[in-house]
């Protein structure tokens, strides 16, 4: 009997150590790639400085950086790979090399995603831009303690702050159960902090997520139309500007290859189409279950099983649709955040983005990560119920903000599609498709050589026109010099 209970002991034993081994070569794979990232885009003579003090400080701000957007990496194939690992156990139940794959693996994971989400957001990256903007209290001895010192108080100050804010939001919502909850930091109050910003980023997410498909299907759109010389423009700068851009966009698909030209663009466009358009279906099809089905609701799950279903019912193909809608989403997400108006100034520059902008963009990209498997089990992109923290928001269970978040999510989707579906954009993808019957007759060459001709003297055409309307006699000779 006490060697049952000592094998016992063993095999938990391993099974922890194999979980954290799991969790931190994962982690440190998505740490060398957040590395590799942050690398390419900061600005390189802050790191160059004479000063050993700030340099010292700056690298301190960026393993921090890197640490959170490892973090927000890891939230972001959350799902995706609970849901493989879903369907691998499924396709080979009683495999050997299979066992170290089960729900206790994936429920470590989900926590230490929580637990470092929450330690980034609150802590972190607070104190990584504290401490590069501190210089130590006045009067006090210069120096790298100096700056601690310094960055500790404003991190203190700050939690008190964010502290009283929320606890007041949490007396006006619940009443008298916030009164305990300010005694039950750990248990109730980071959850609860939590649980605000993973709204604040399923908001963000239902904004800008139709944003994003809106510009991709933009970008895609304008490599697909063939290039015009805009008729609203007026000054000389402004018509230059916009037939230099025509010539080189011609002189771009000159040098693409017939495939390229004729059948690239448009299988981006229609890939574009169809899965939004099954983005759309599906979430639809959810607003249906929410209204018949009470169990189509999110809720959280303390032990998932792992292996005994799969979370879609057309098998592995399905499963498959869902990690790809789930990367798309998070894809147009981050398209839609960086192309609106507001945070278009943080959008990262090779070789030129300064440490605190690096910062900025950490925290976004965590925000909208740590919401992301909220944001795809709220409109029914999967059946994966959420477990440990992630499933004890307590709006995830209300009917009517899940089923108004779908209705939308589907009703700006589906606008943003019509808006930028053009009639224009129609009519390129099918003359893209019937040019392609010229290139596999062998009438490709000819036909890009008339094209192309045609592109050019229409460029040429619009200059002349507007040198008609506004009398720029010298745009000819200007353009002759510079094109």
């Amino acid at each position: 009997m006490e060697g049952d209970d000592v094998t016992l002991r063993e095999q938990l034993f391993h099974h922890r150590v194999r979980e954290n081994l799991i969790c931190a070569l994962l982690f440190a794979g998505l740490y060398i790639v957040a590395y590799l990232i942050i690398t390419h885009y900061r600005k390189s003579a802050e790191y160059a400085t004479d000063d050993d003090e700030d340099a010292t400080v700056n690298k301190i701000a960026l393993w921090l950086c890197t640490f959170s957007l490892s973090v927000s990496m890891g939230a972001v194939l959350l799902l995706p790979i609970s849901i493989l690992s879903n369907e691998i156990l499924l396709s080979f139940p009683h495999s050997y090399y299979m066992q170290w794959l089960n729900g206790s693996l994936i429920h470590g994971l989900w926590n230490m995603v929580f637990l470092f989400s929450n330690l980034s957001l609150v802590f972190l990256l607070p104190f990584a831009y504290f401490f590069t903007e501190s210089e130590g209290f006045a009067g006090s001895k210069k120096g790298l303690m100096s700056r601690v010192y310094e960055t500790a108080v404003e991190l203190l100050l700050l939690s008190l702050l964010v502290l009283g804010v929320v606890w007041v939001a949490s007396a006006l919502l619940n009443g008298t159960t916030a009164r305990d909850s300010l005694y039950d930091l750990w248990e109730y109050y980071l959850p609860y902090l939590y649980s605000c910003i993973s709204l604040f980023g399923v908001l963000l997410l239902l904004l800008y997520t139709p944003c994003g498909l809106s510009r991709m299907f933009s970008i895609t759109g304008r490599l697909l139309v063939k290039p015009r010389v805009s008729s609203s423009v007026k000054s000389p700068a402004d018509v230059y500007e916009s037939i230099t851009s025509c010539l080189l966009f011609s002189e771009m698909r000159r040098k693409a290859s017939p495939w390229q030209r004729n059948l690239g663009y448009p299988l981006v466009m229609l890939q574009l189409l169809i899965l939004t358009v099954v983005c759309i279906l599906m979430v639809c099809f959810h607003v249906l279950e929410l209204l018949f089905d009470e169990t189509a609701l999110p809720r959280g799950m303390e032990d998932p099983p792992l292996g005994a279903a799969s979370f879609s019912m057309f098998g592995s193909l399905g499963a498959a649709v869902q990690i790809i809608l789930i990367l798309y989403l998070m894809v147009s997400s981050v398209v839609g955040f960086y192309s609106s108006p507001l945070f278009v100034k943080l959008l990262p520059i090779a070789q030129d983005t300064t440490l605190t902008q690096i910062i900025g963009n950490c925290v976004s990209l965590l925000v909208l990560s740590s919401a992301l498997p909220v944001f795809s089990r709220t409109l029914g992109i999967t059946h994966f119920d959420l477990p440990g923290d992630f499933g004890r928001y307590n709006w995830l269970g209300n009917f009517h903000i899940v089923f108004l978040y779908n209705v939308l999510f589907a009703g700006l989707t589906s606008a943003c599609l019509i808006n930028t579906l053009t009639w224009a954009v129609q009519r390129e993808l099918i003359r893209a498709f019937g040019e392609t019957l010229y290139v596999l007759f062998g009438l490709g060459p000819m036909f890009g050589t008339l094209y192309f001709t045609h592109i050019e003297l229409s460029c040429v055409y619009g200059l002349l026109r507007h040198r008609s309307h506004t009398g720029a006699f010298g745009e000819i000779s200007f353009l002759k010099e510079n094109v």
